[in-house]
């Protein structure tokens, strides 16, 4: 910026003005009453083009630590009370709020003070910290729920094993009307593995590149500079990646000329193998 102030000056100012006006203005402790020059109209452009929308910076890291850090949690609910209700989109509409971060985690403690913050529970939820009644009225209102995945395609199954002890009974009922586990992996043979890896490129900018690696036992889809991707395989070398099961990414071709397609739902990207 032209006035000489850095990104990282500019979120310190975000996390403590909870709410800055376009002329730079902060309302009352109260959110009325007389306003209090915070930044002065000279520094107008400060105001990001997304405002009101909160940073993303901050939205996304809220998200990240809500699945471990209690503490950073907290800084950031009292700094912004409105994060316990963050979502962010990690890639191809993989929304994750960062209760769903924290129930996935079997976090009790996040889970709790998140909700007590104003996070909107949900059947997930429900299932970690062991709330039966509740997944048991969710079933009854809508049959069948217990098949919606969570973020990254976490199993409602999943959520309950997440919480322990204190989750069996909903683990056991779960188990017991079937469909809310993991669908069956489709393997991917080694060569298939070996001959779909490799850096993809689908324009002239740095950042338009794919690359396609081998990681913790199955193939990870990562733009470049974003965040990777694991890919679920469907069969046919097309995979959809976690969290996003209407998106199809197809690998066609040899070892010379291997393309991947990317629909969602219609191609949105062609890129080839270097």
């Amino acid at each position: 910026m032209s006035n000489g102030w850095s990104r990282r000056n500019w979120m310190k100012v975000a996390v403590a003005a909870p709410w800055v006006g376009a002329r730079g203005w902060r309302l009352g402790e109260s959110g009325h009453g007389d306003a209090v020059p915070l930044l002065g109209s000279e520094h107008a452009d400060l105001v990001s083009d997304a405002f009101p929308t909160q940073p993303a910076e901050l939205v996304r890291e809220m998200v990240t630590v809500a699945h471990f850090n209690l503490n950073r949690v907290k800084e950031l609910v009292e700094a912004r009370p409105s994060l316990a209700k963050a979502s962010w989109d990690w890639g191809f509409g993989d929304w994750e709020s960062a209760l769903g971060a924290a129930s996935h985690m079997g976090n009790r403690p996040i889970a709790e003070y998140l909700i007590t913050k104003g996070a909107r529970p949900s059947l997930f939820s429900a299932a970690m910290l062991g709330q039966l009644e509740v997944v048991k009225a969710f079933l009854a209102a809508q049959p069948d729920v217990q098949r919606i995945r969570g973020p990254h395609s976490i199993p409602l199954l999943a959520h309950a094993k997440a919480g322990g002890e204190q989750s069996r009974a909903v683990f056991e009922f779960l188990q017991s009307i079937g469909g809310a586990d993991a669908d069956p992996i489709v393997p991917l043979s080694e060569a298939d593995t070996n001959g779909l890896k490799g850096t993809y490129v689908f324009g002239i900018a740095a950042n338009q590149v794919i690359d396609v690696t081998f990681e913790r036992g199955g193939l990870n889809w990562t733009r470049k500079g974003g965040m990777g991707r694991p890919l679920v395989h469907l069969g046919e070398r097309a995979f959809y990646p976690v969290g996003a099961p209407s998106v199809r990414i197809q690998f066609a071709g040899d070892e010379k000329t291997m393309v991947m397609t990317v629909n969602d739902p219609e191609t949105v990207l062609v890129a080839r193998r270097k």
